[in-house]
């Protein structure tokens, strides 16, 4: 599989990623049952998974390394806080104005990774 084509698959399974996350948030504020069902808690999992997995293809083919190149680095911190932002949003929070917090900070995180791999820069200019 050419670069470019590995790249384009990891794009979608981060915008499926985004959707999924966007809709189980959605789900969360209306206390809809639909969290509850098998596909909802199953799905997200295995995308999630072929989102890392075509990242590690990527940094290995392109030979370019978090804590080696800058904008990595800043992808790899801000992903762990959107990981842990969209538990607290979707799990772990304690009351909803908290998850509703939560979510909000994770996709501004989201958001922020997206920027900081289209420009290859860790700070994103305004």
């Amino acid at each position: 599989m050419p670069y470019i084509a590995l790249k384009h698959l990891h794009m979608t399974f981060a915008a499926i990623s985004i959707s999924l996350f966007l809709l189980r948030g959605y789900w969360m504020w209306q206390t809809s049952p639909r969290l509850q069902q098998r596909w909802v808690k199953v799905v997200p999992h295995i995308n999630d998974t072929a989102l890392l997995g075509t990242a590690i293809a990527m940094v290995i083919w392109s030979r370019q390394y978090p804590f080696v190149m800058d904008w990595l680095t800043a992808k790899l911190l801000a992903l762990i806080l959107y990981i842990v932002l969209g538990s607290i949003a979707l799990k772990r929070g304690r009351t909803k104005p908290i998850r509703l917090l939560a979510l909000l900070g994770a996709t501004l995180t989201f958001t922020y990774i997206v920027g900081v791999a289209l420009t290859k820069s860790p700070v994103l200019a305004g």
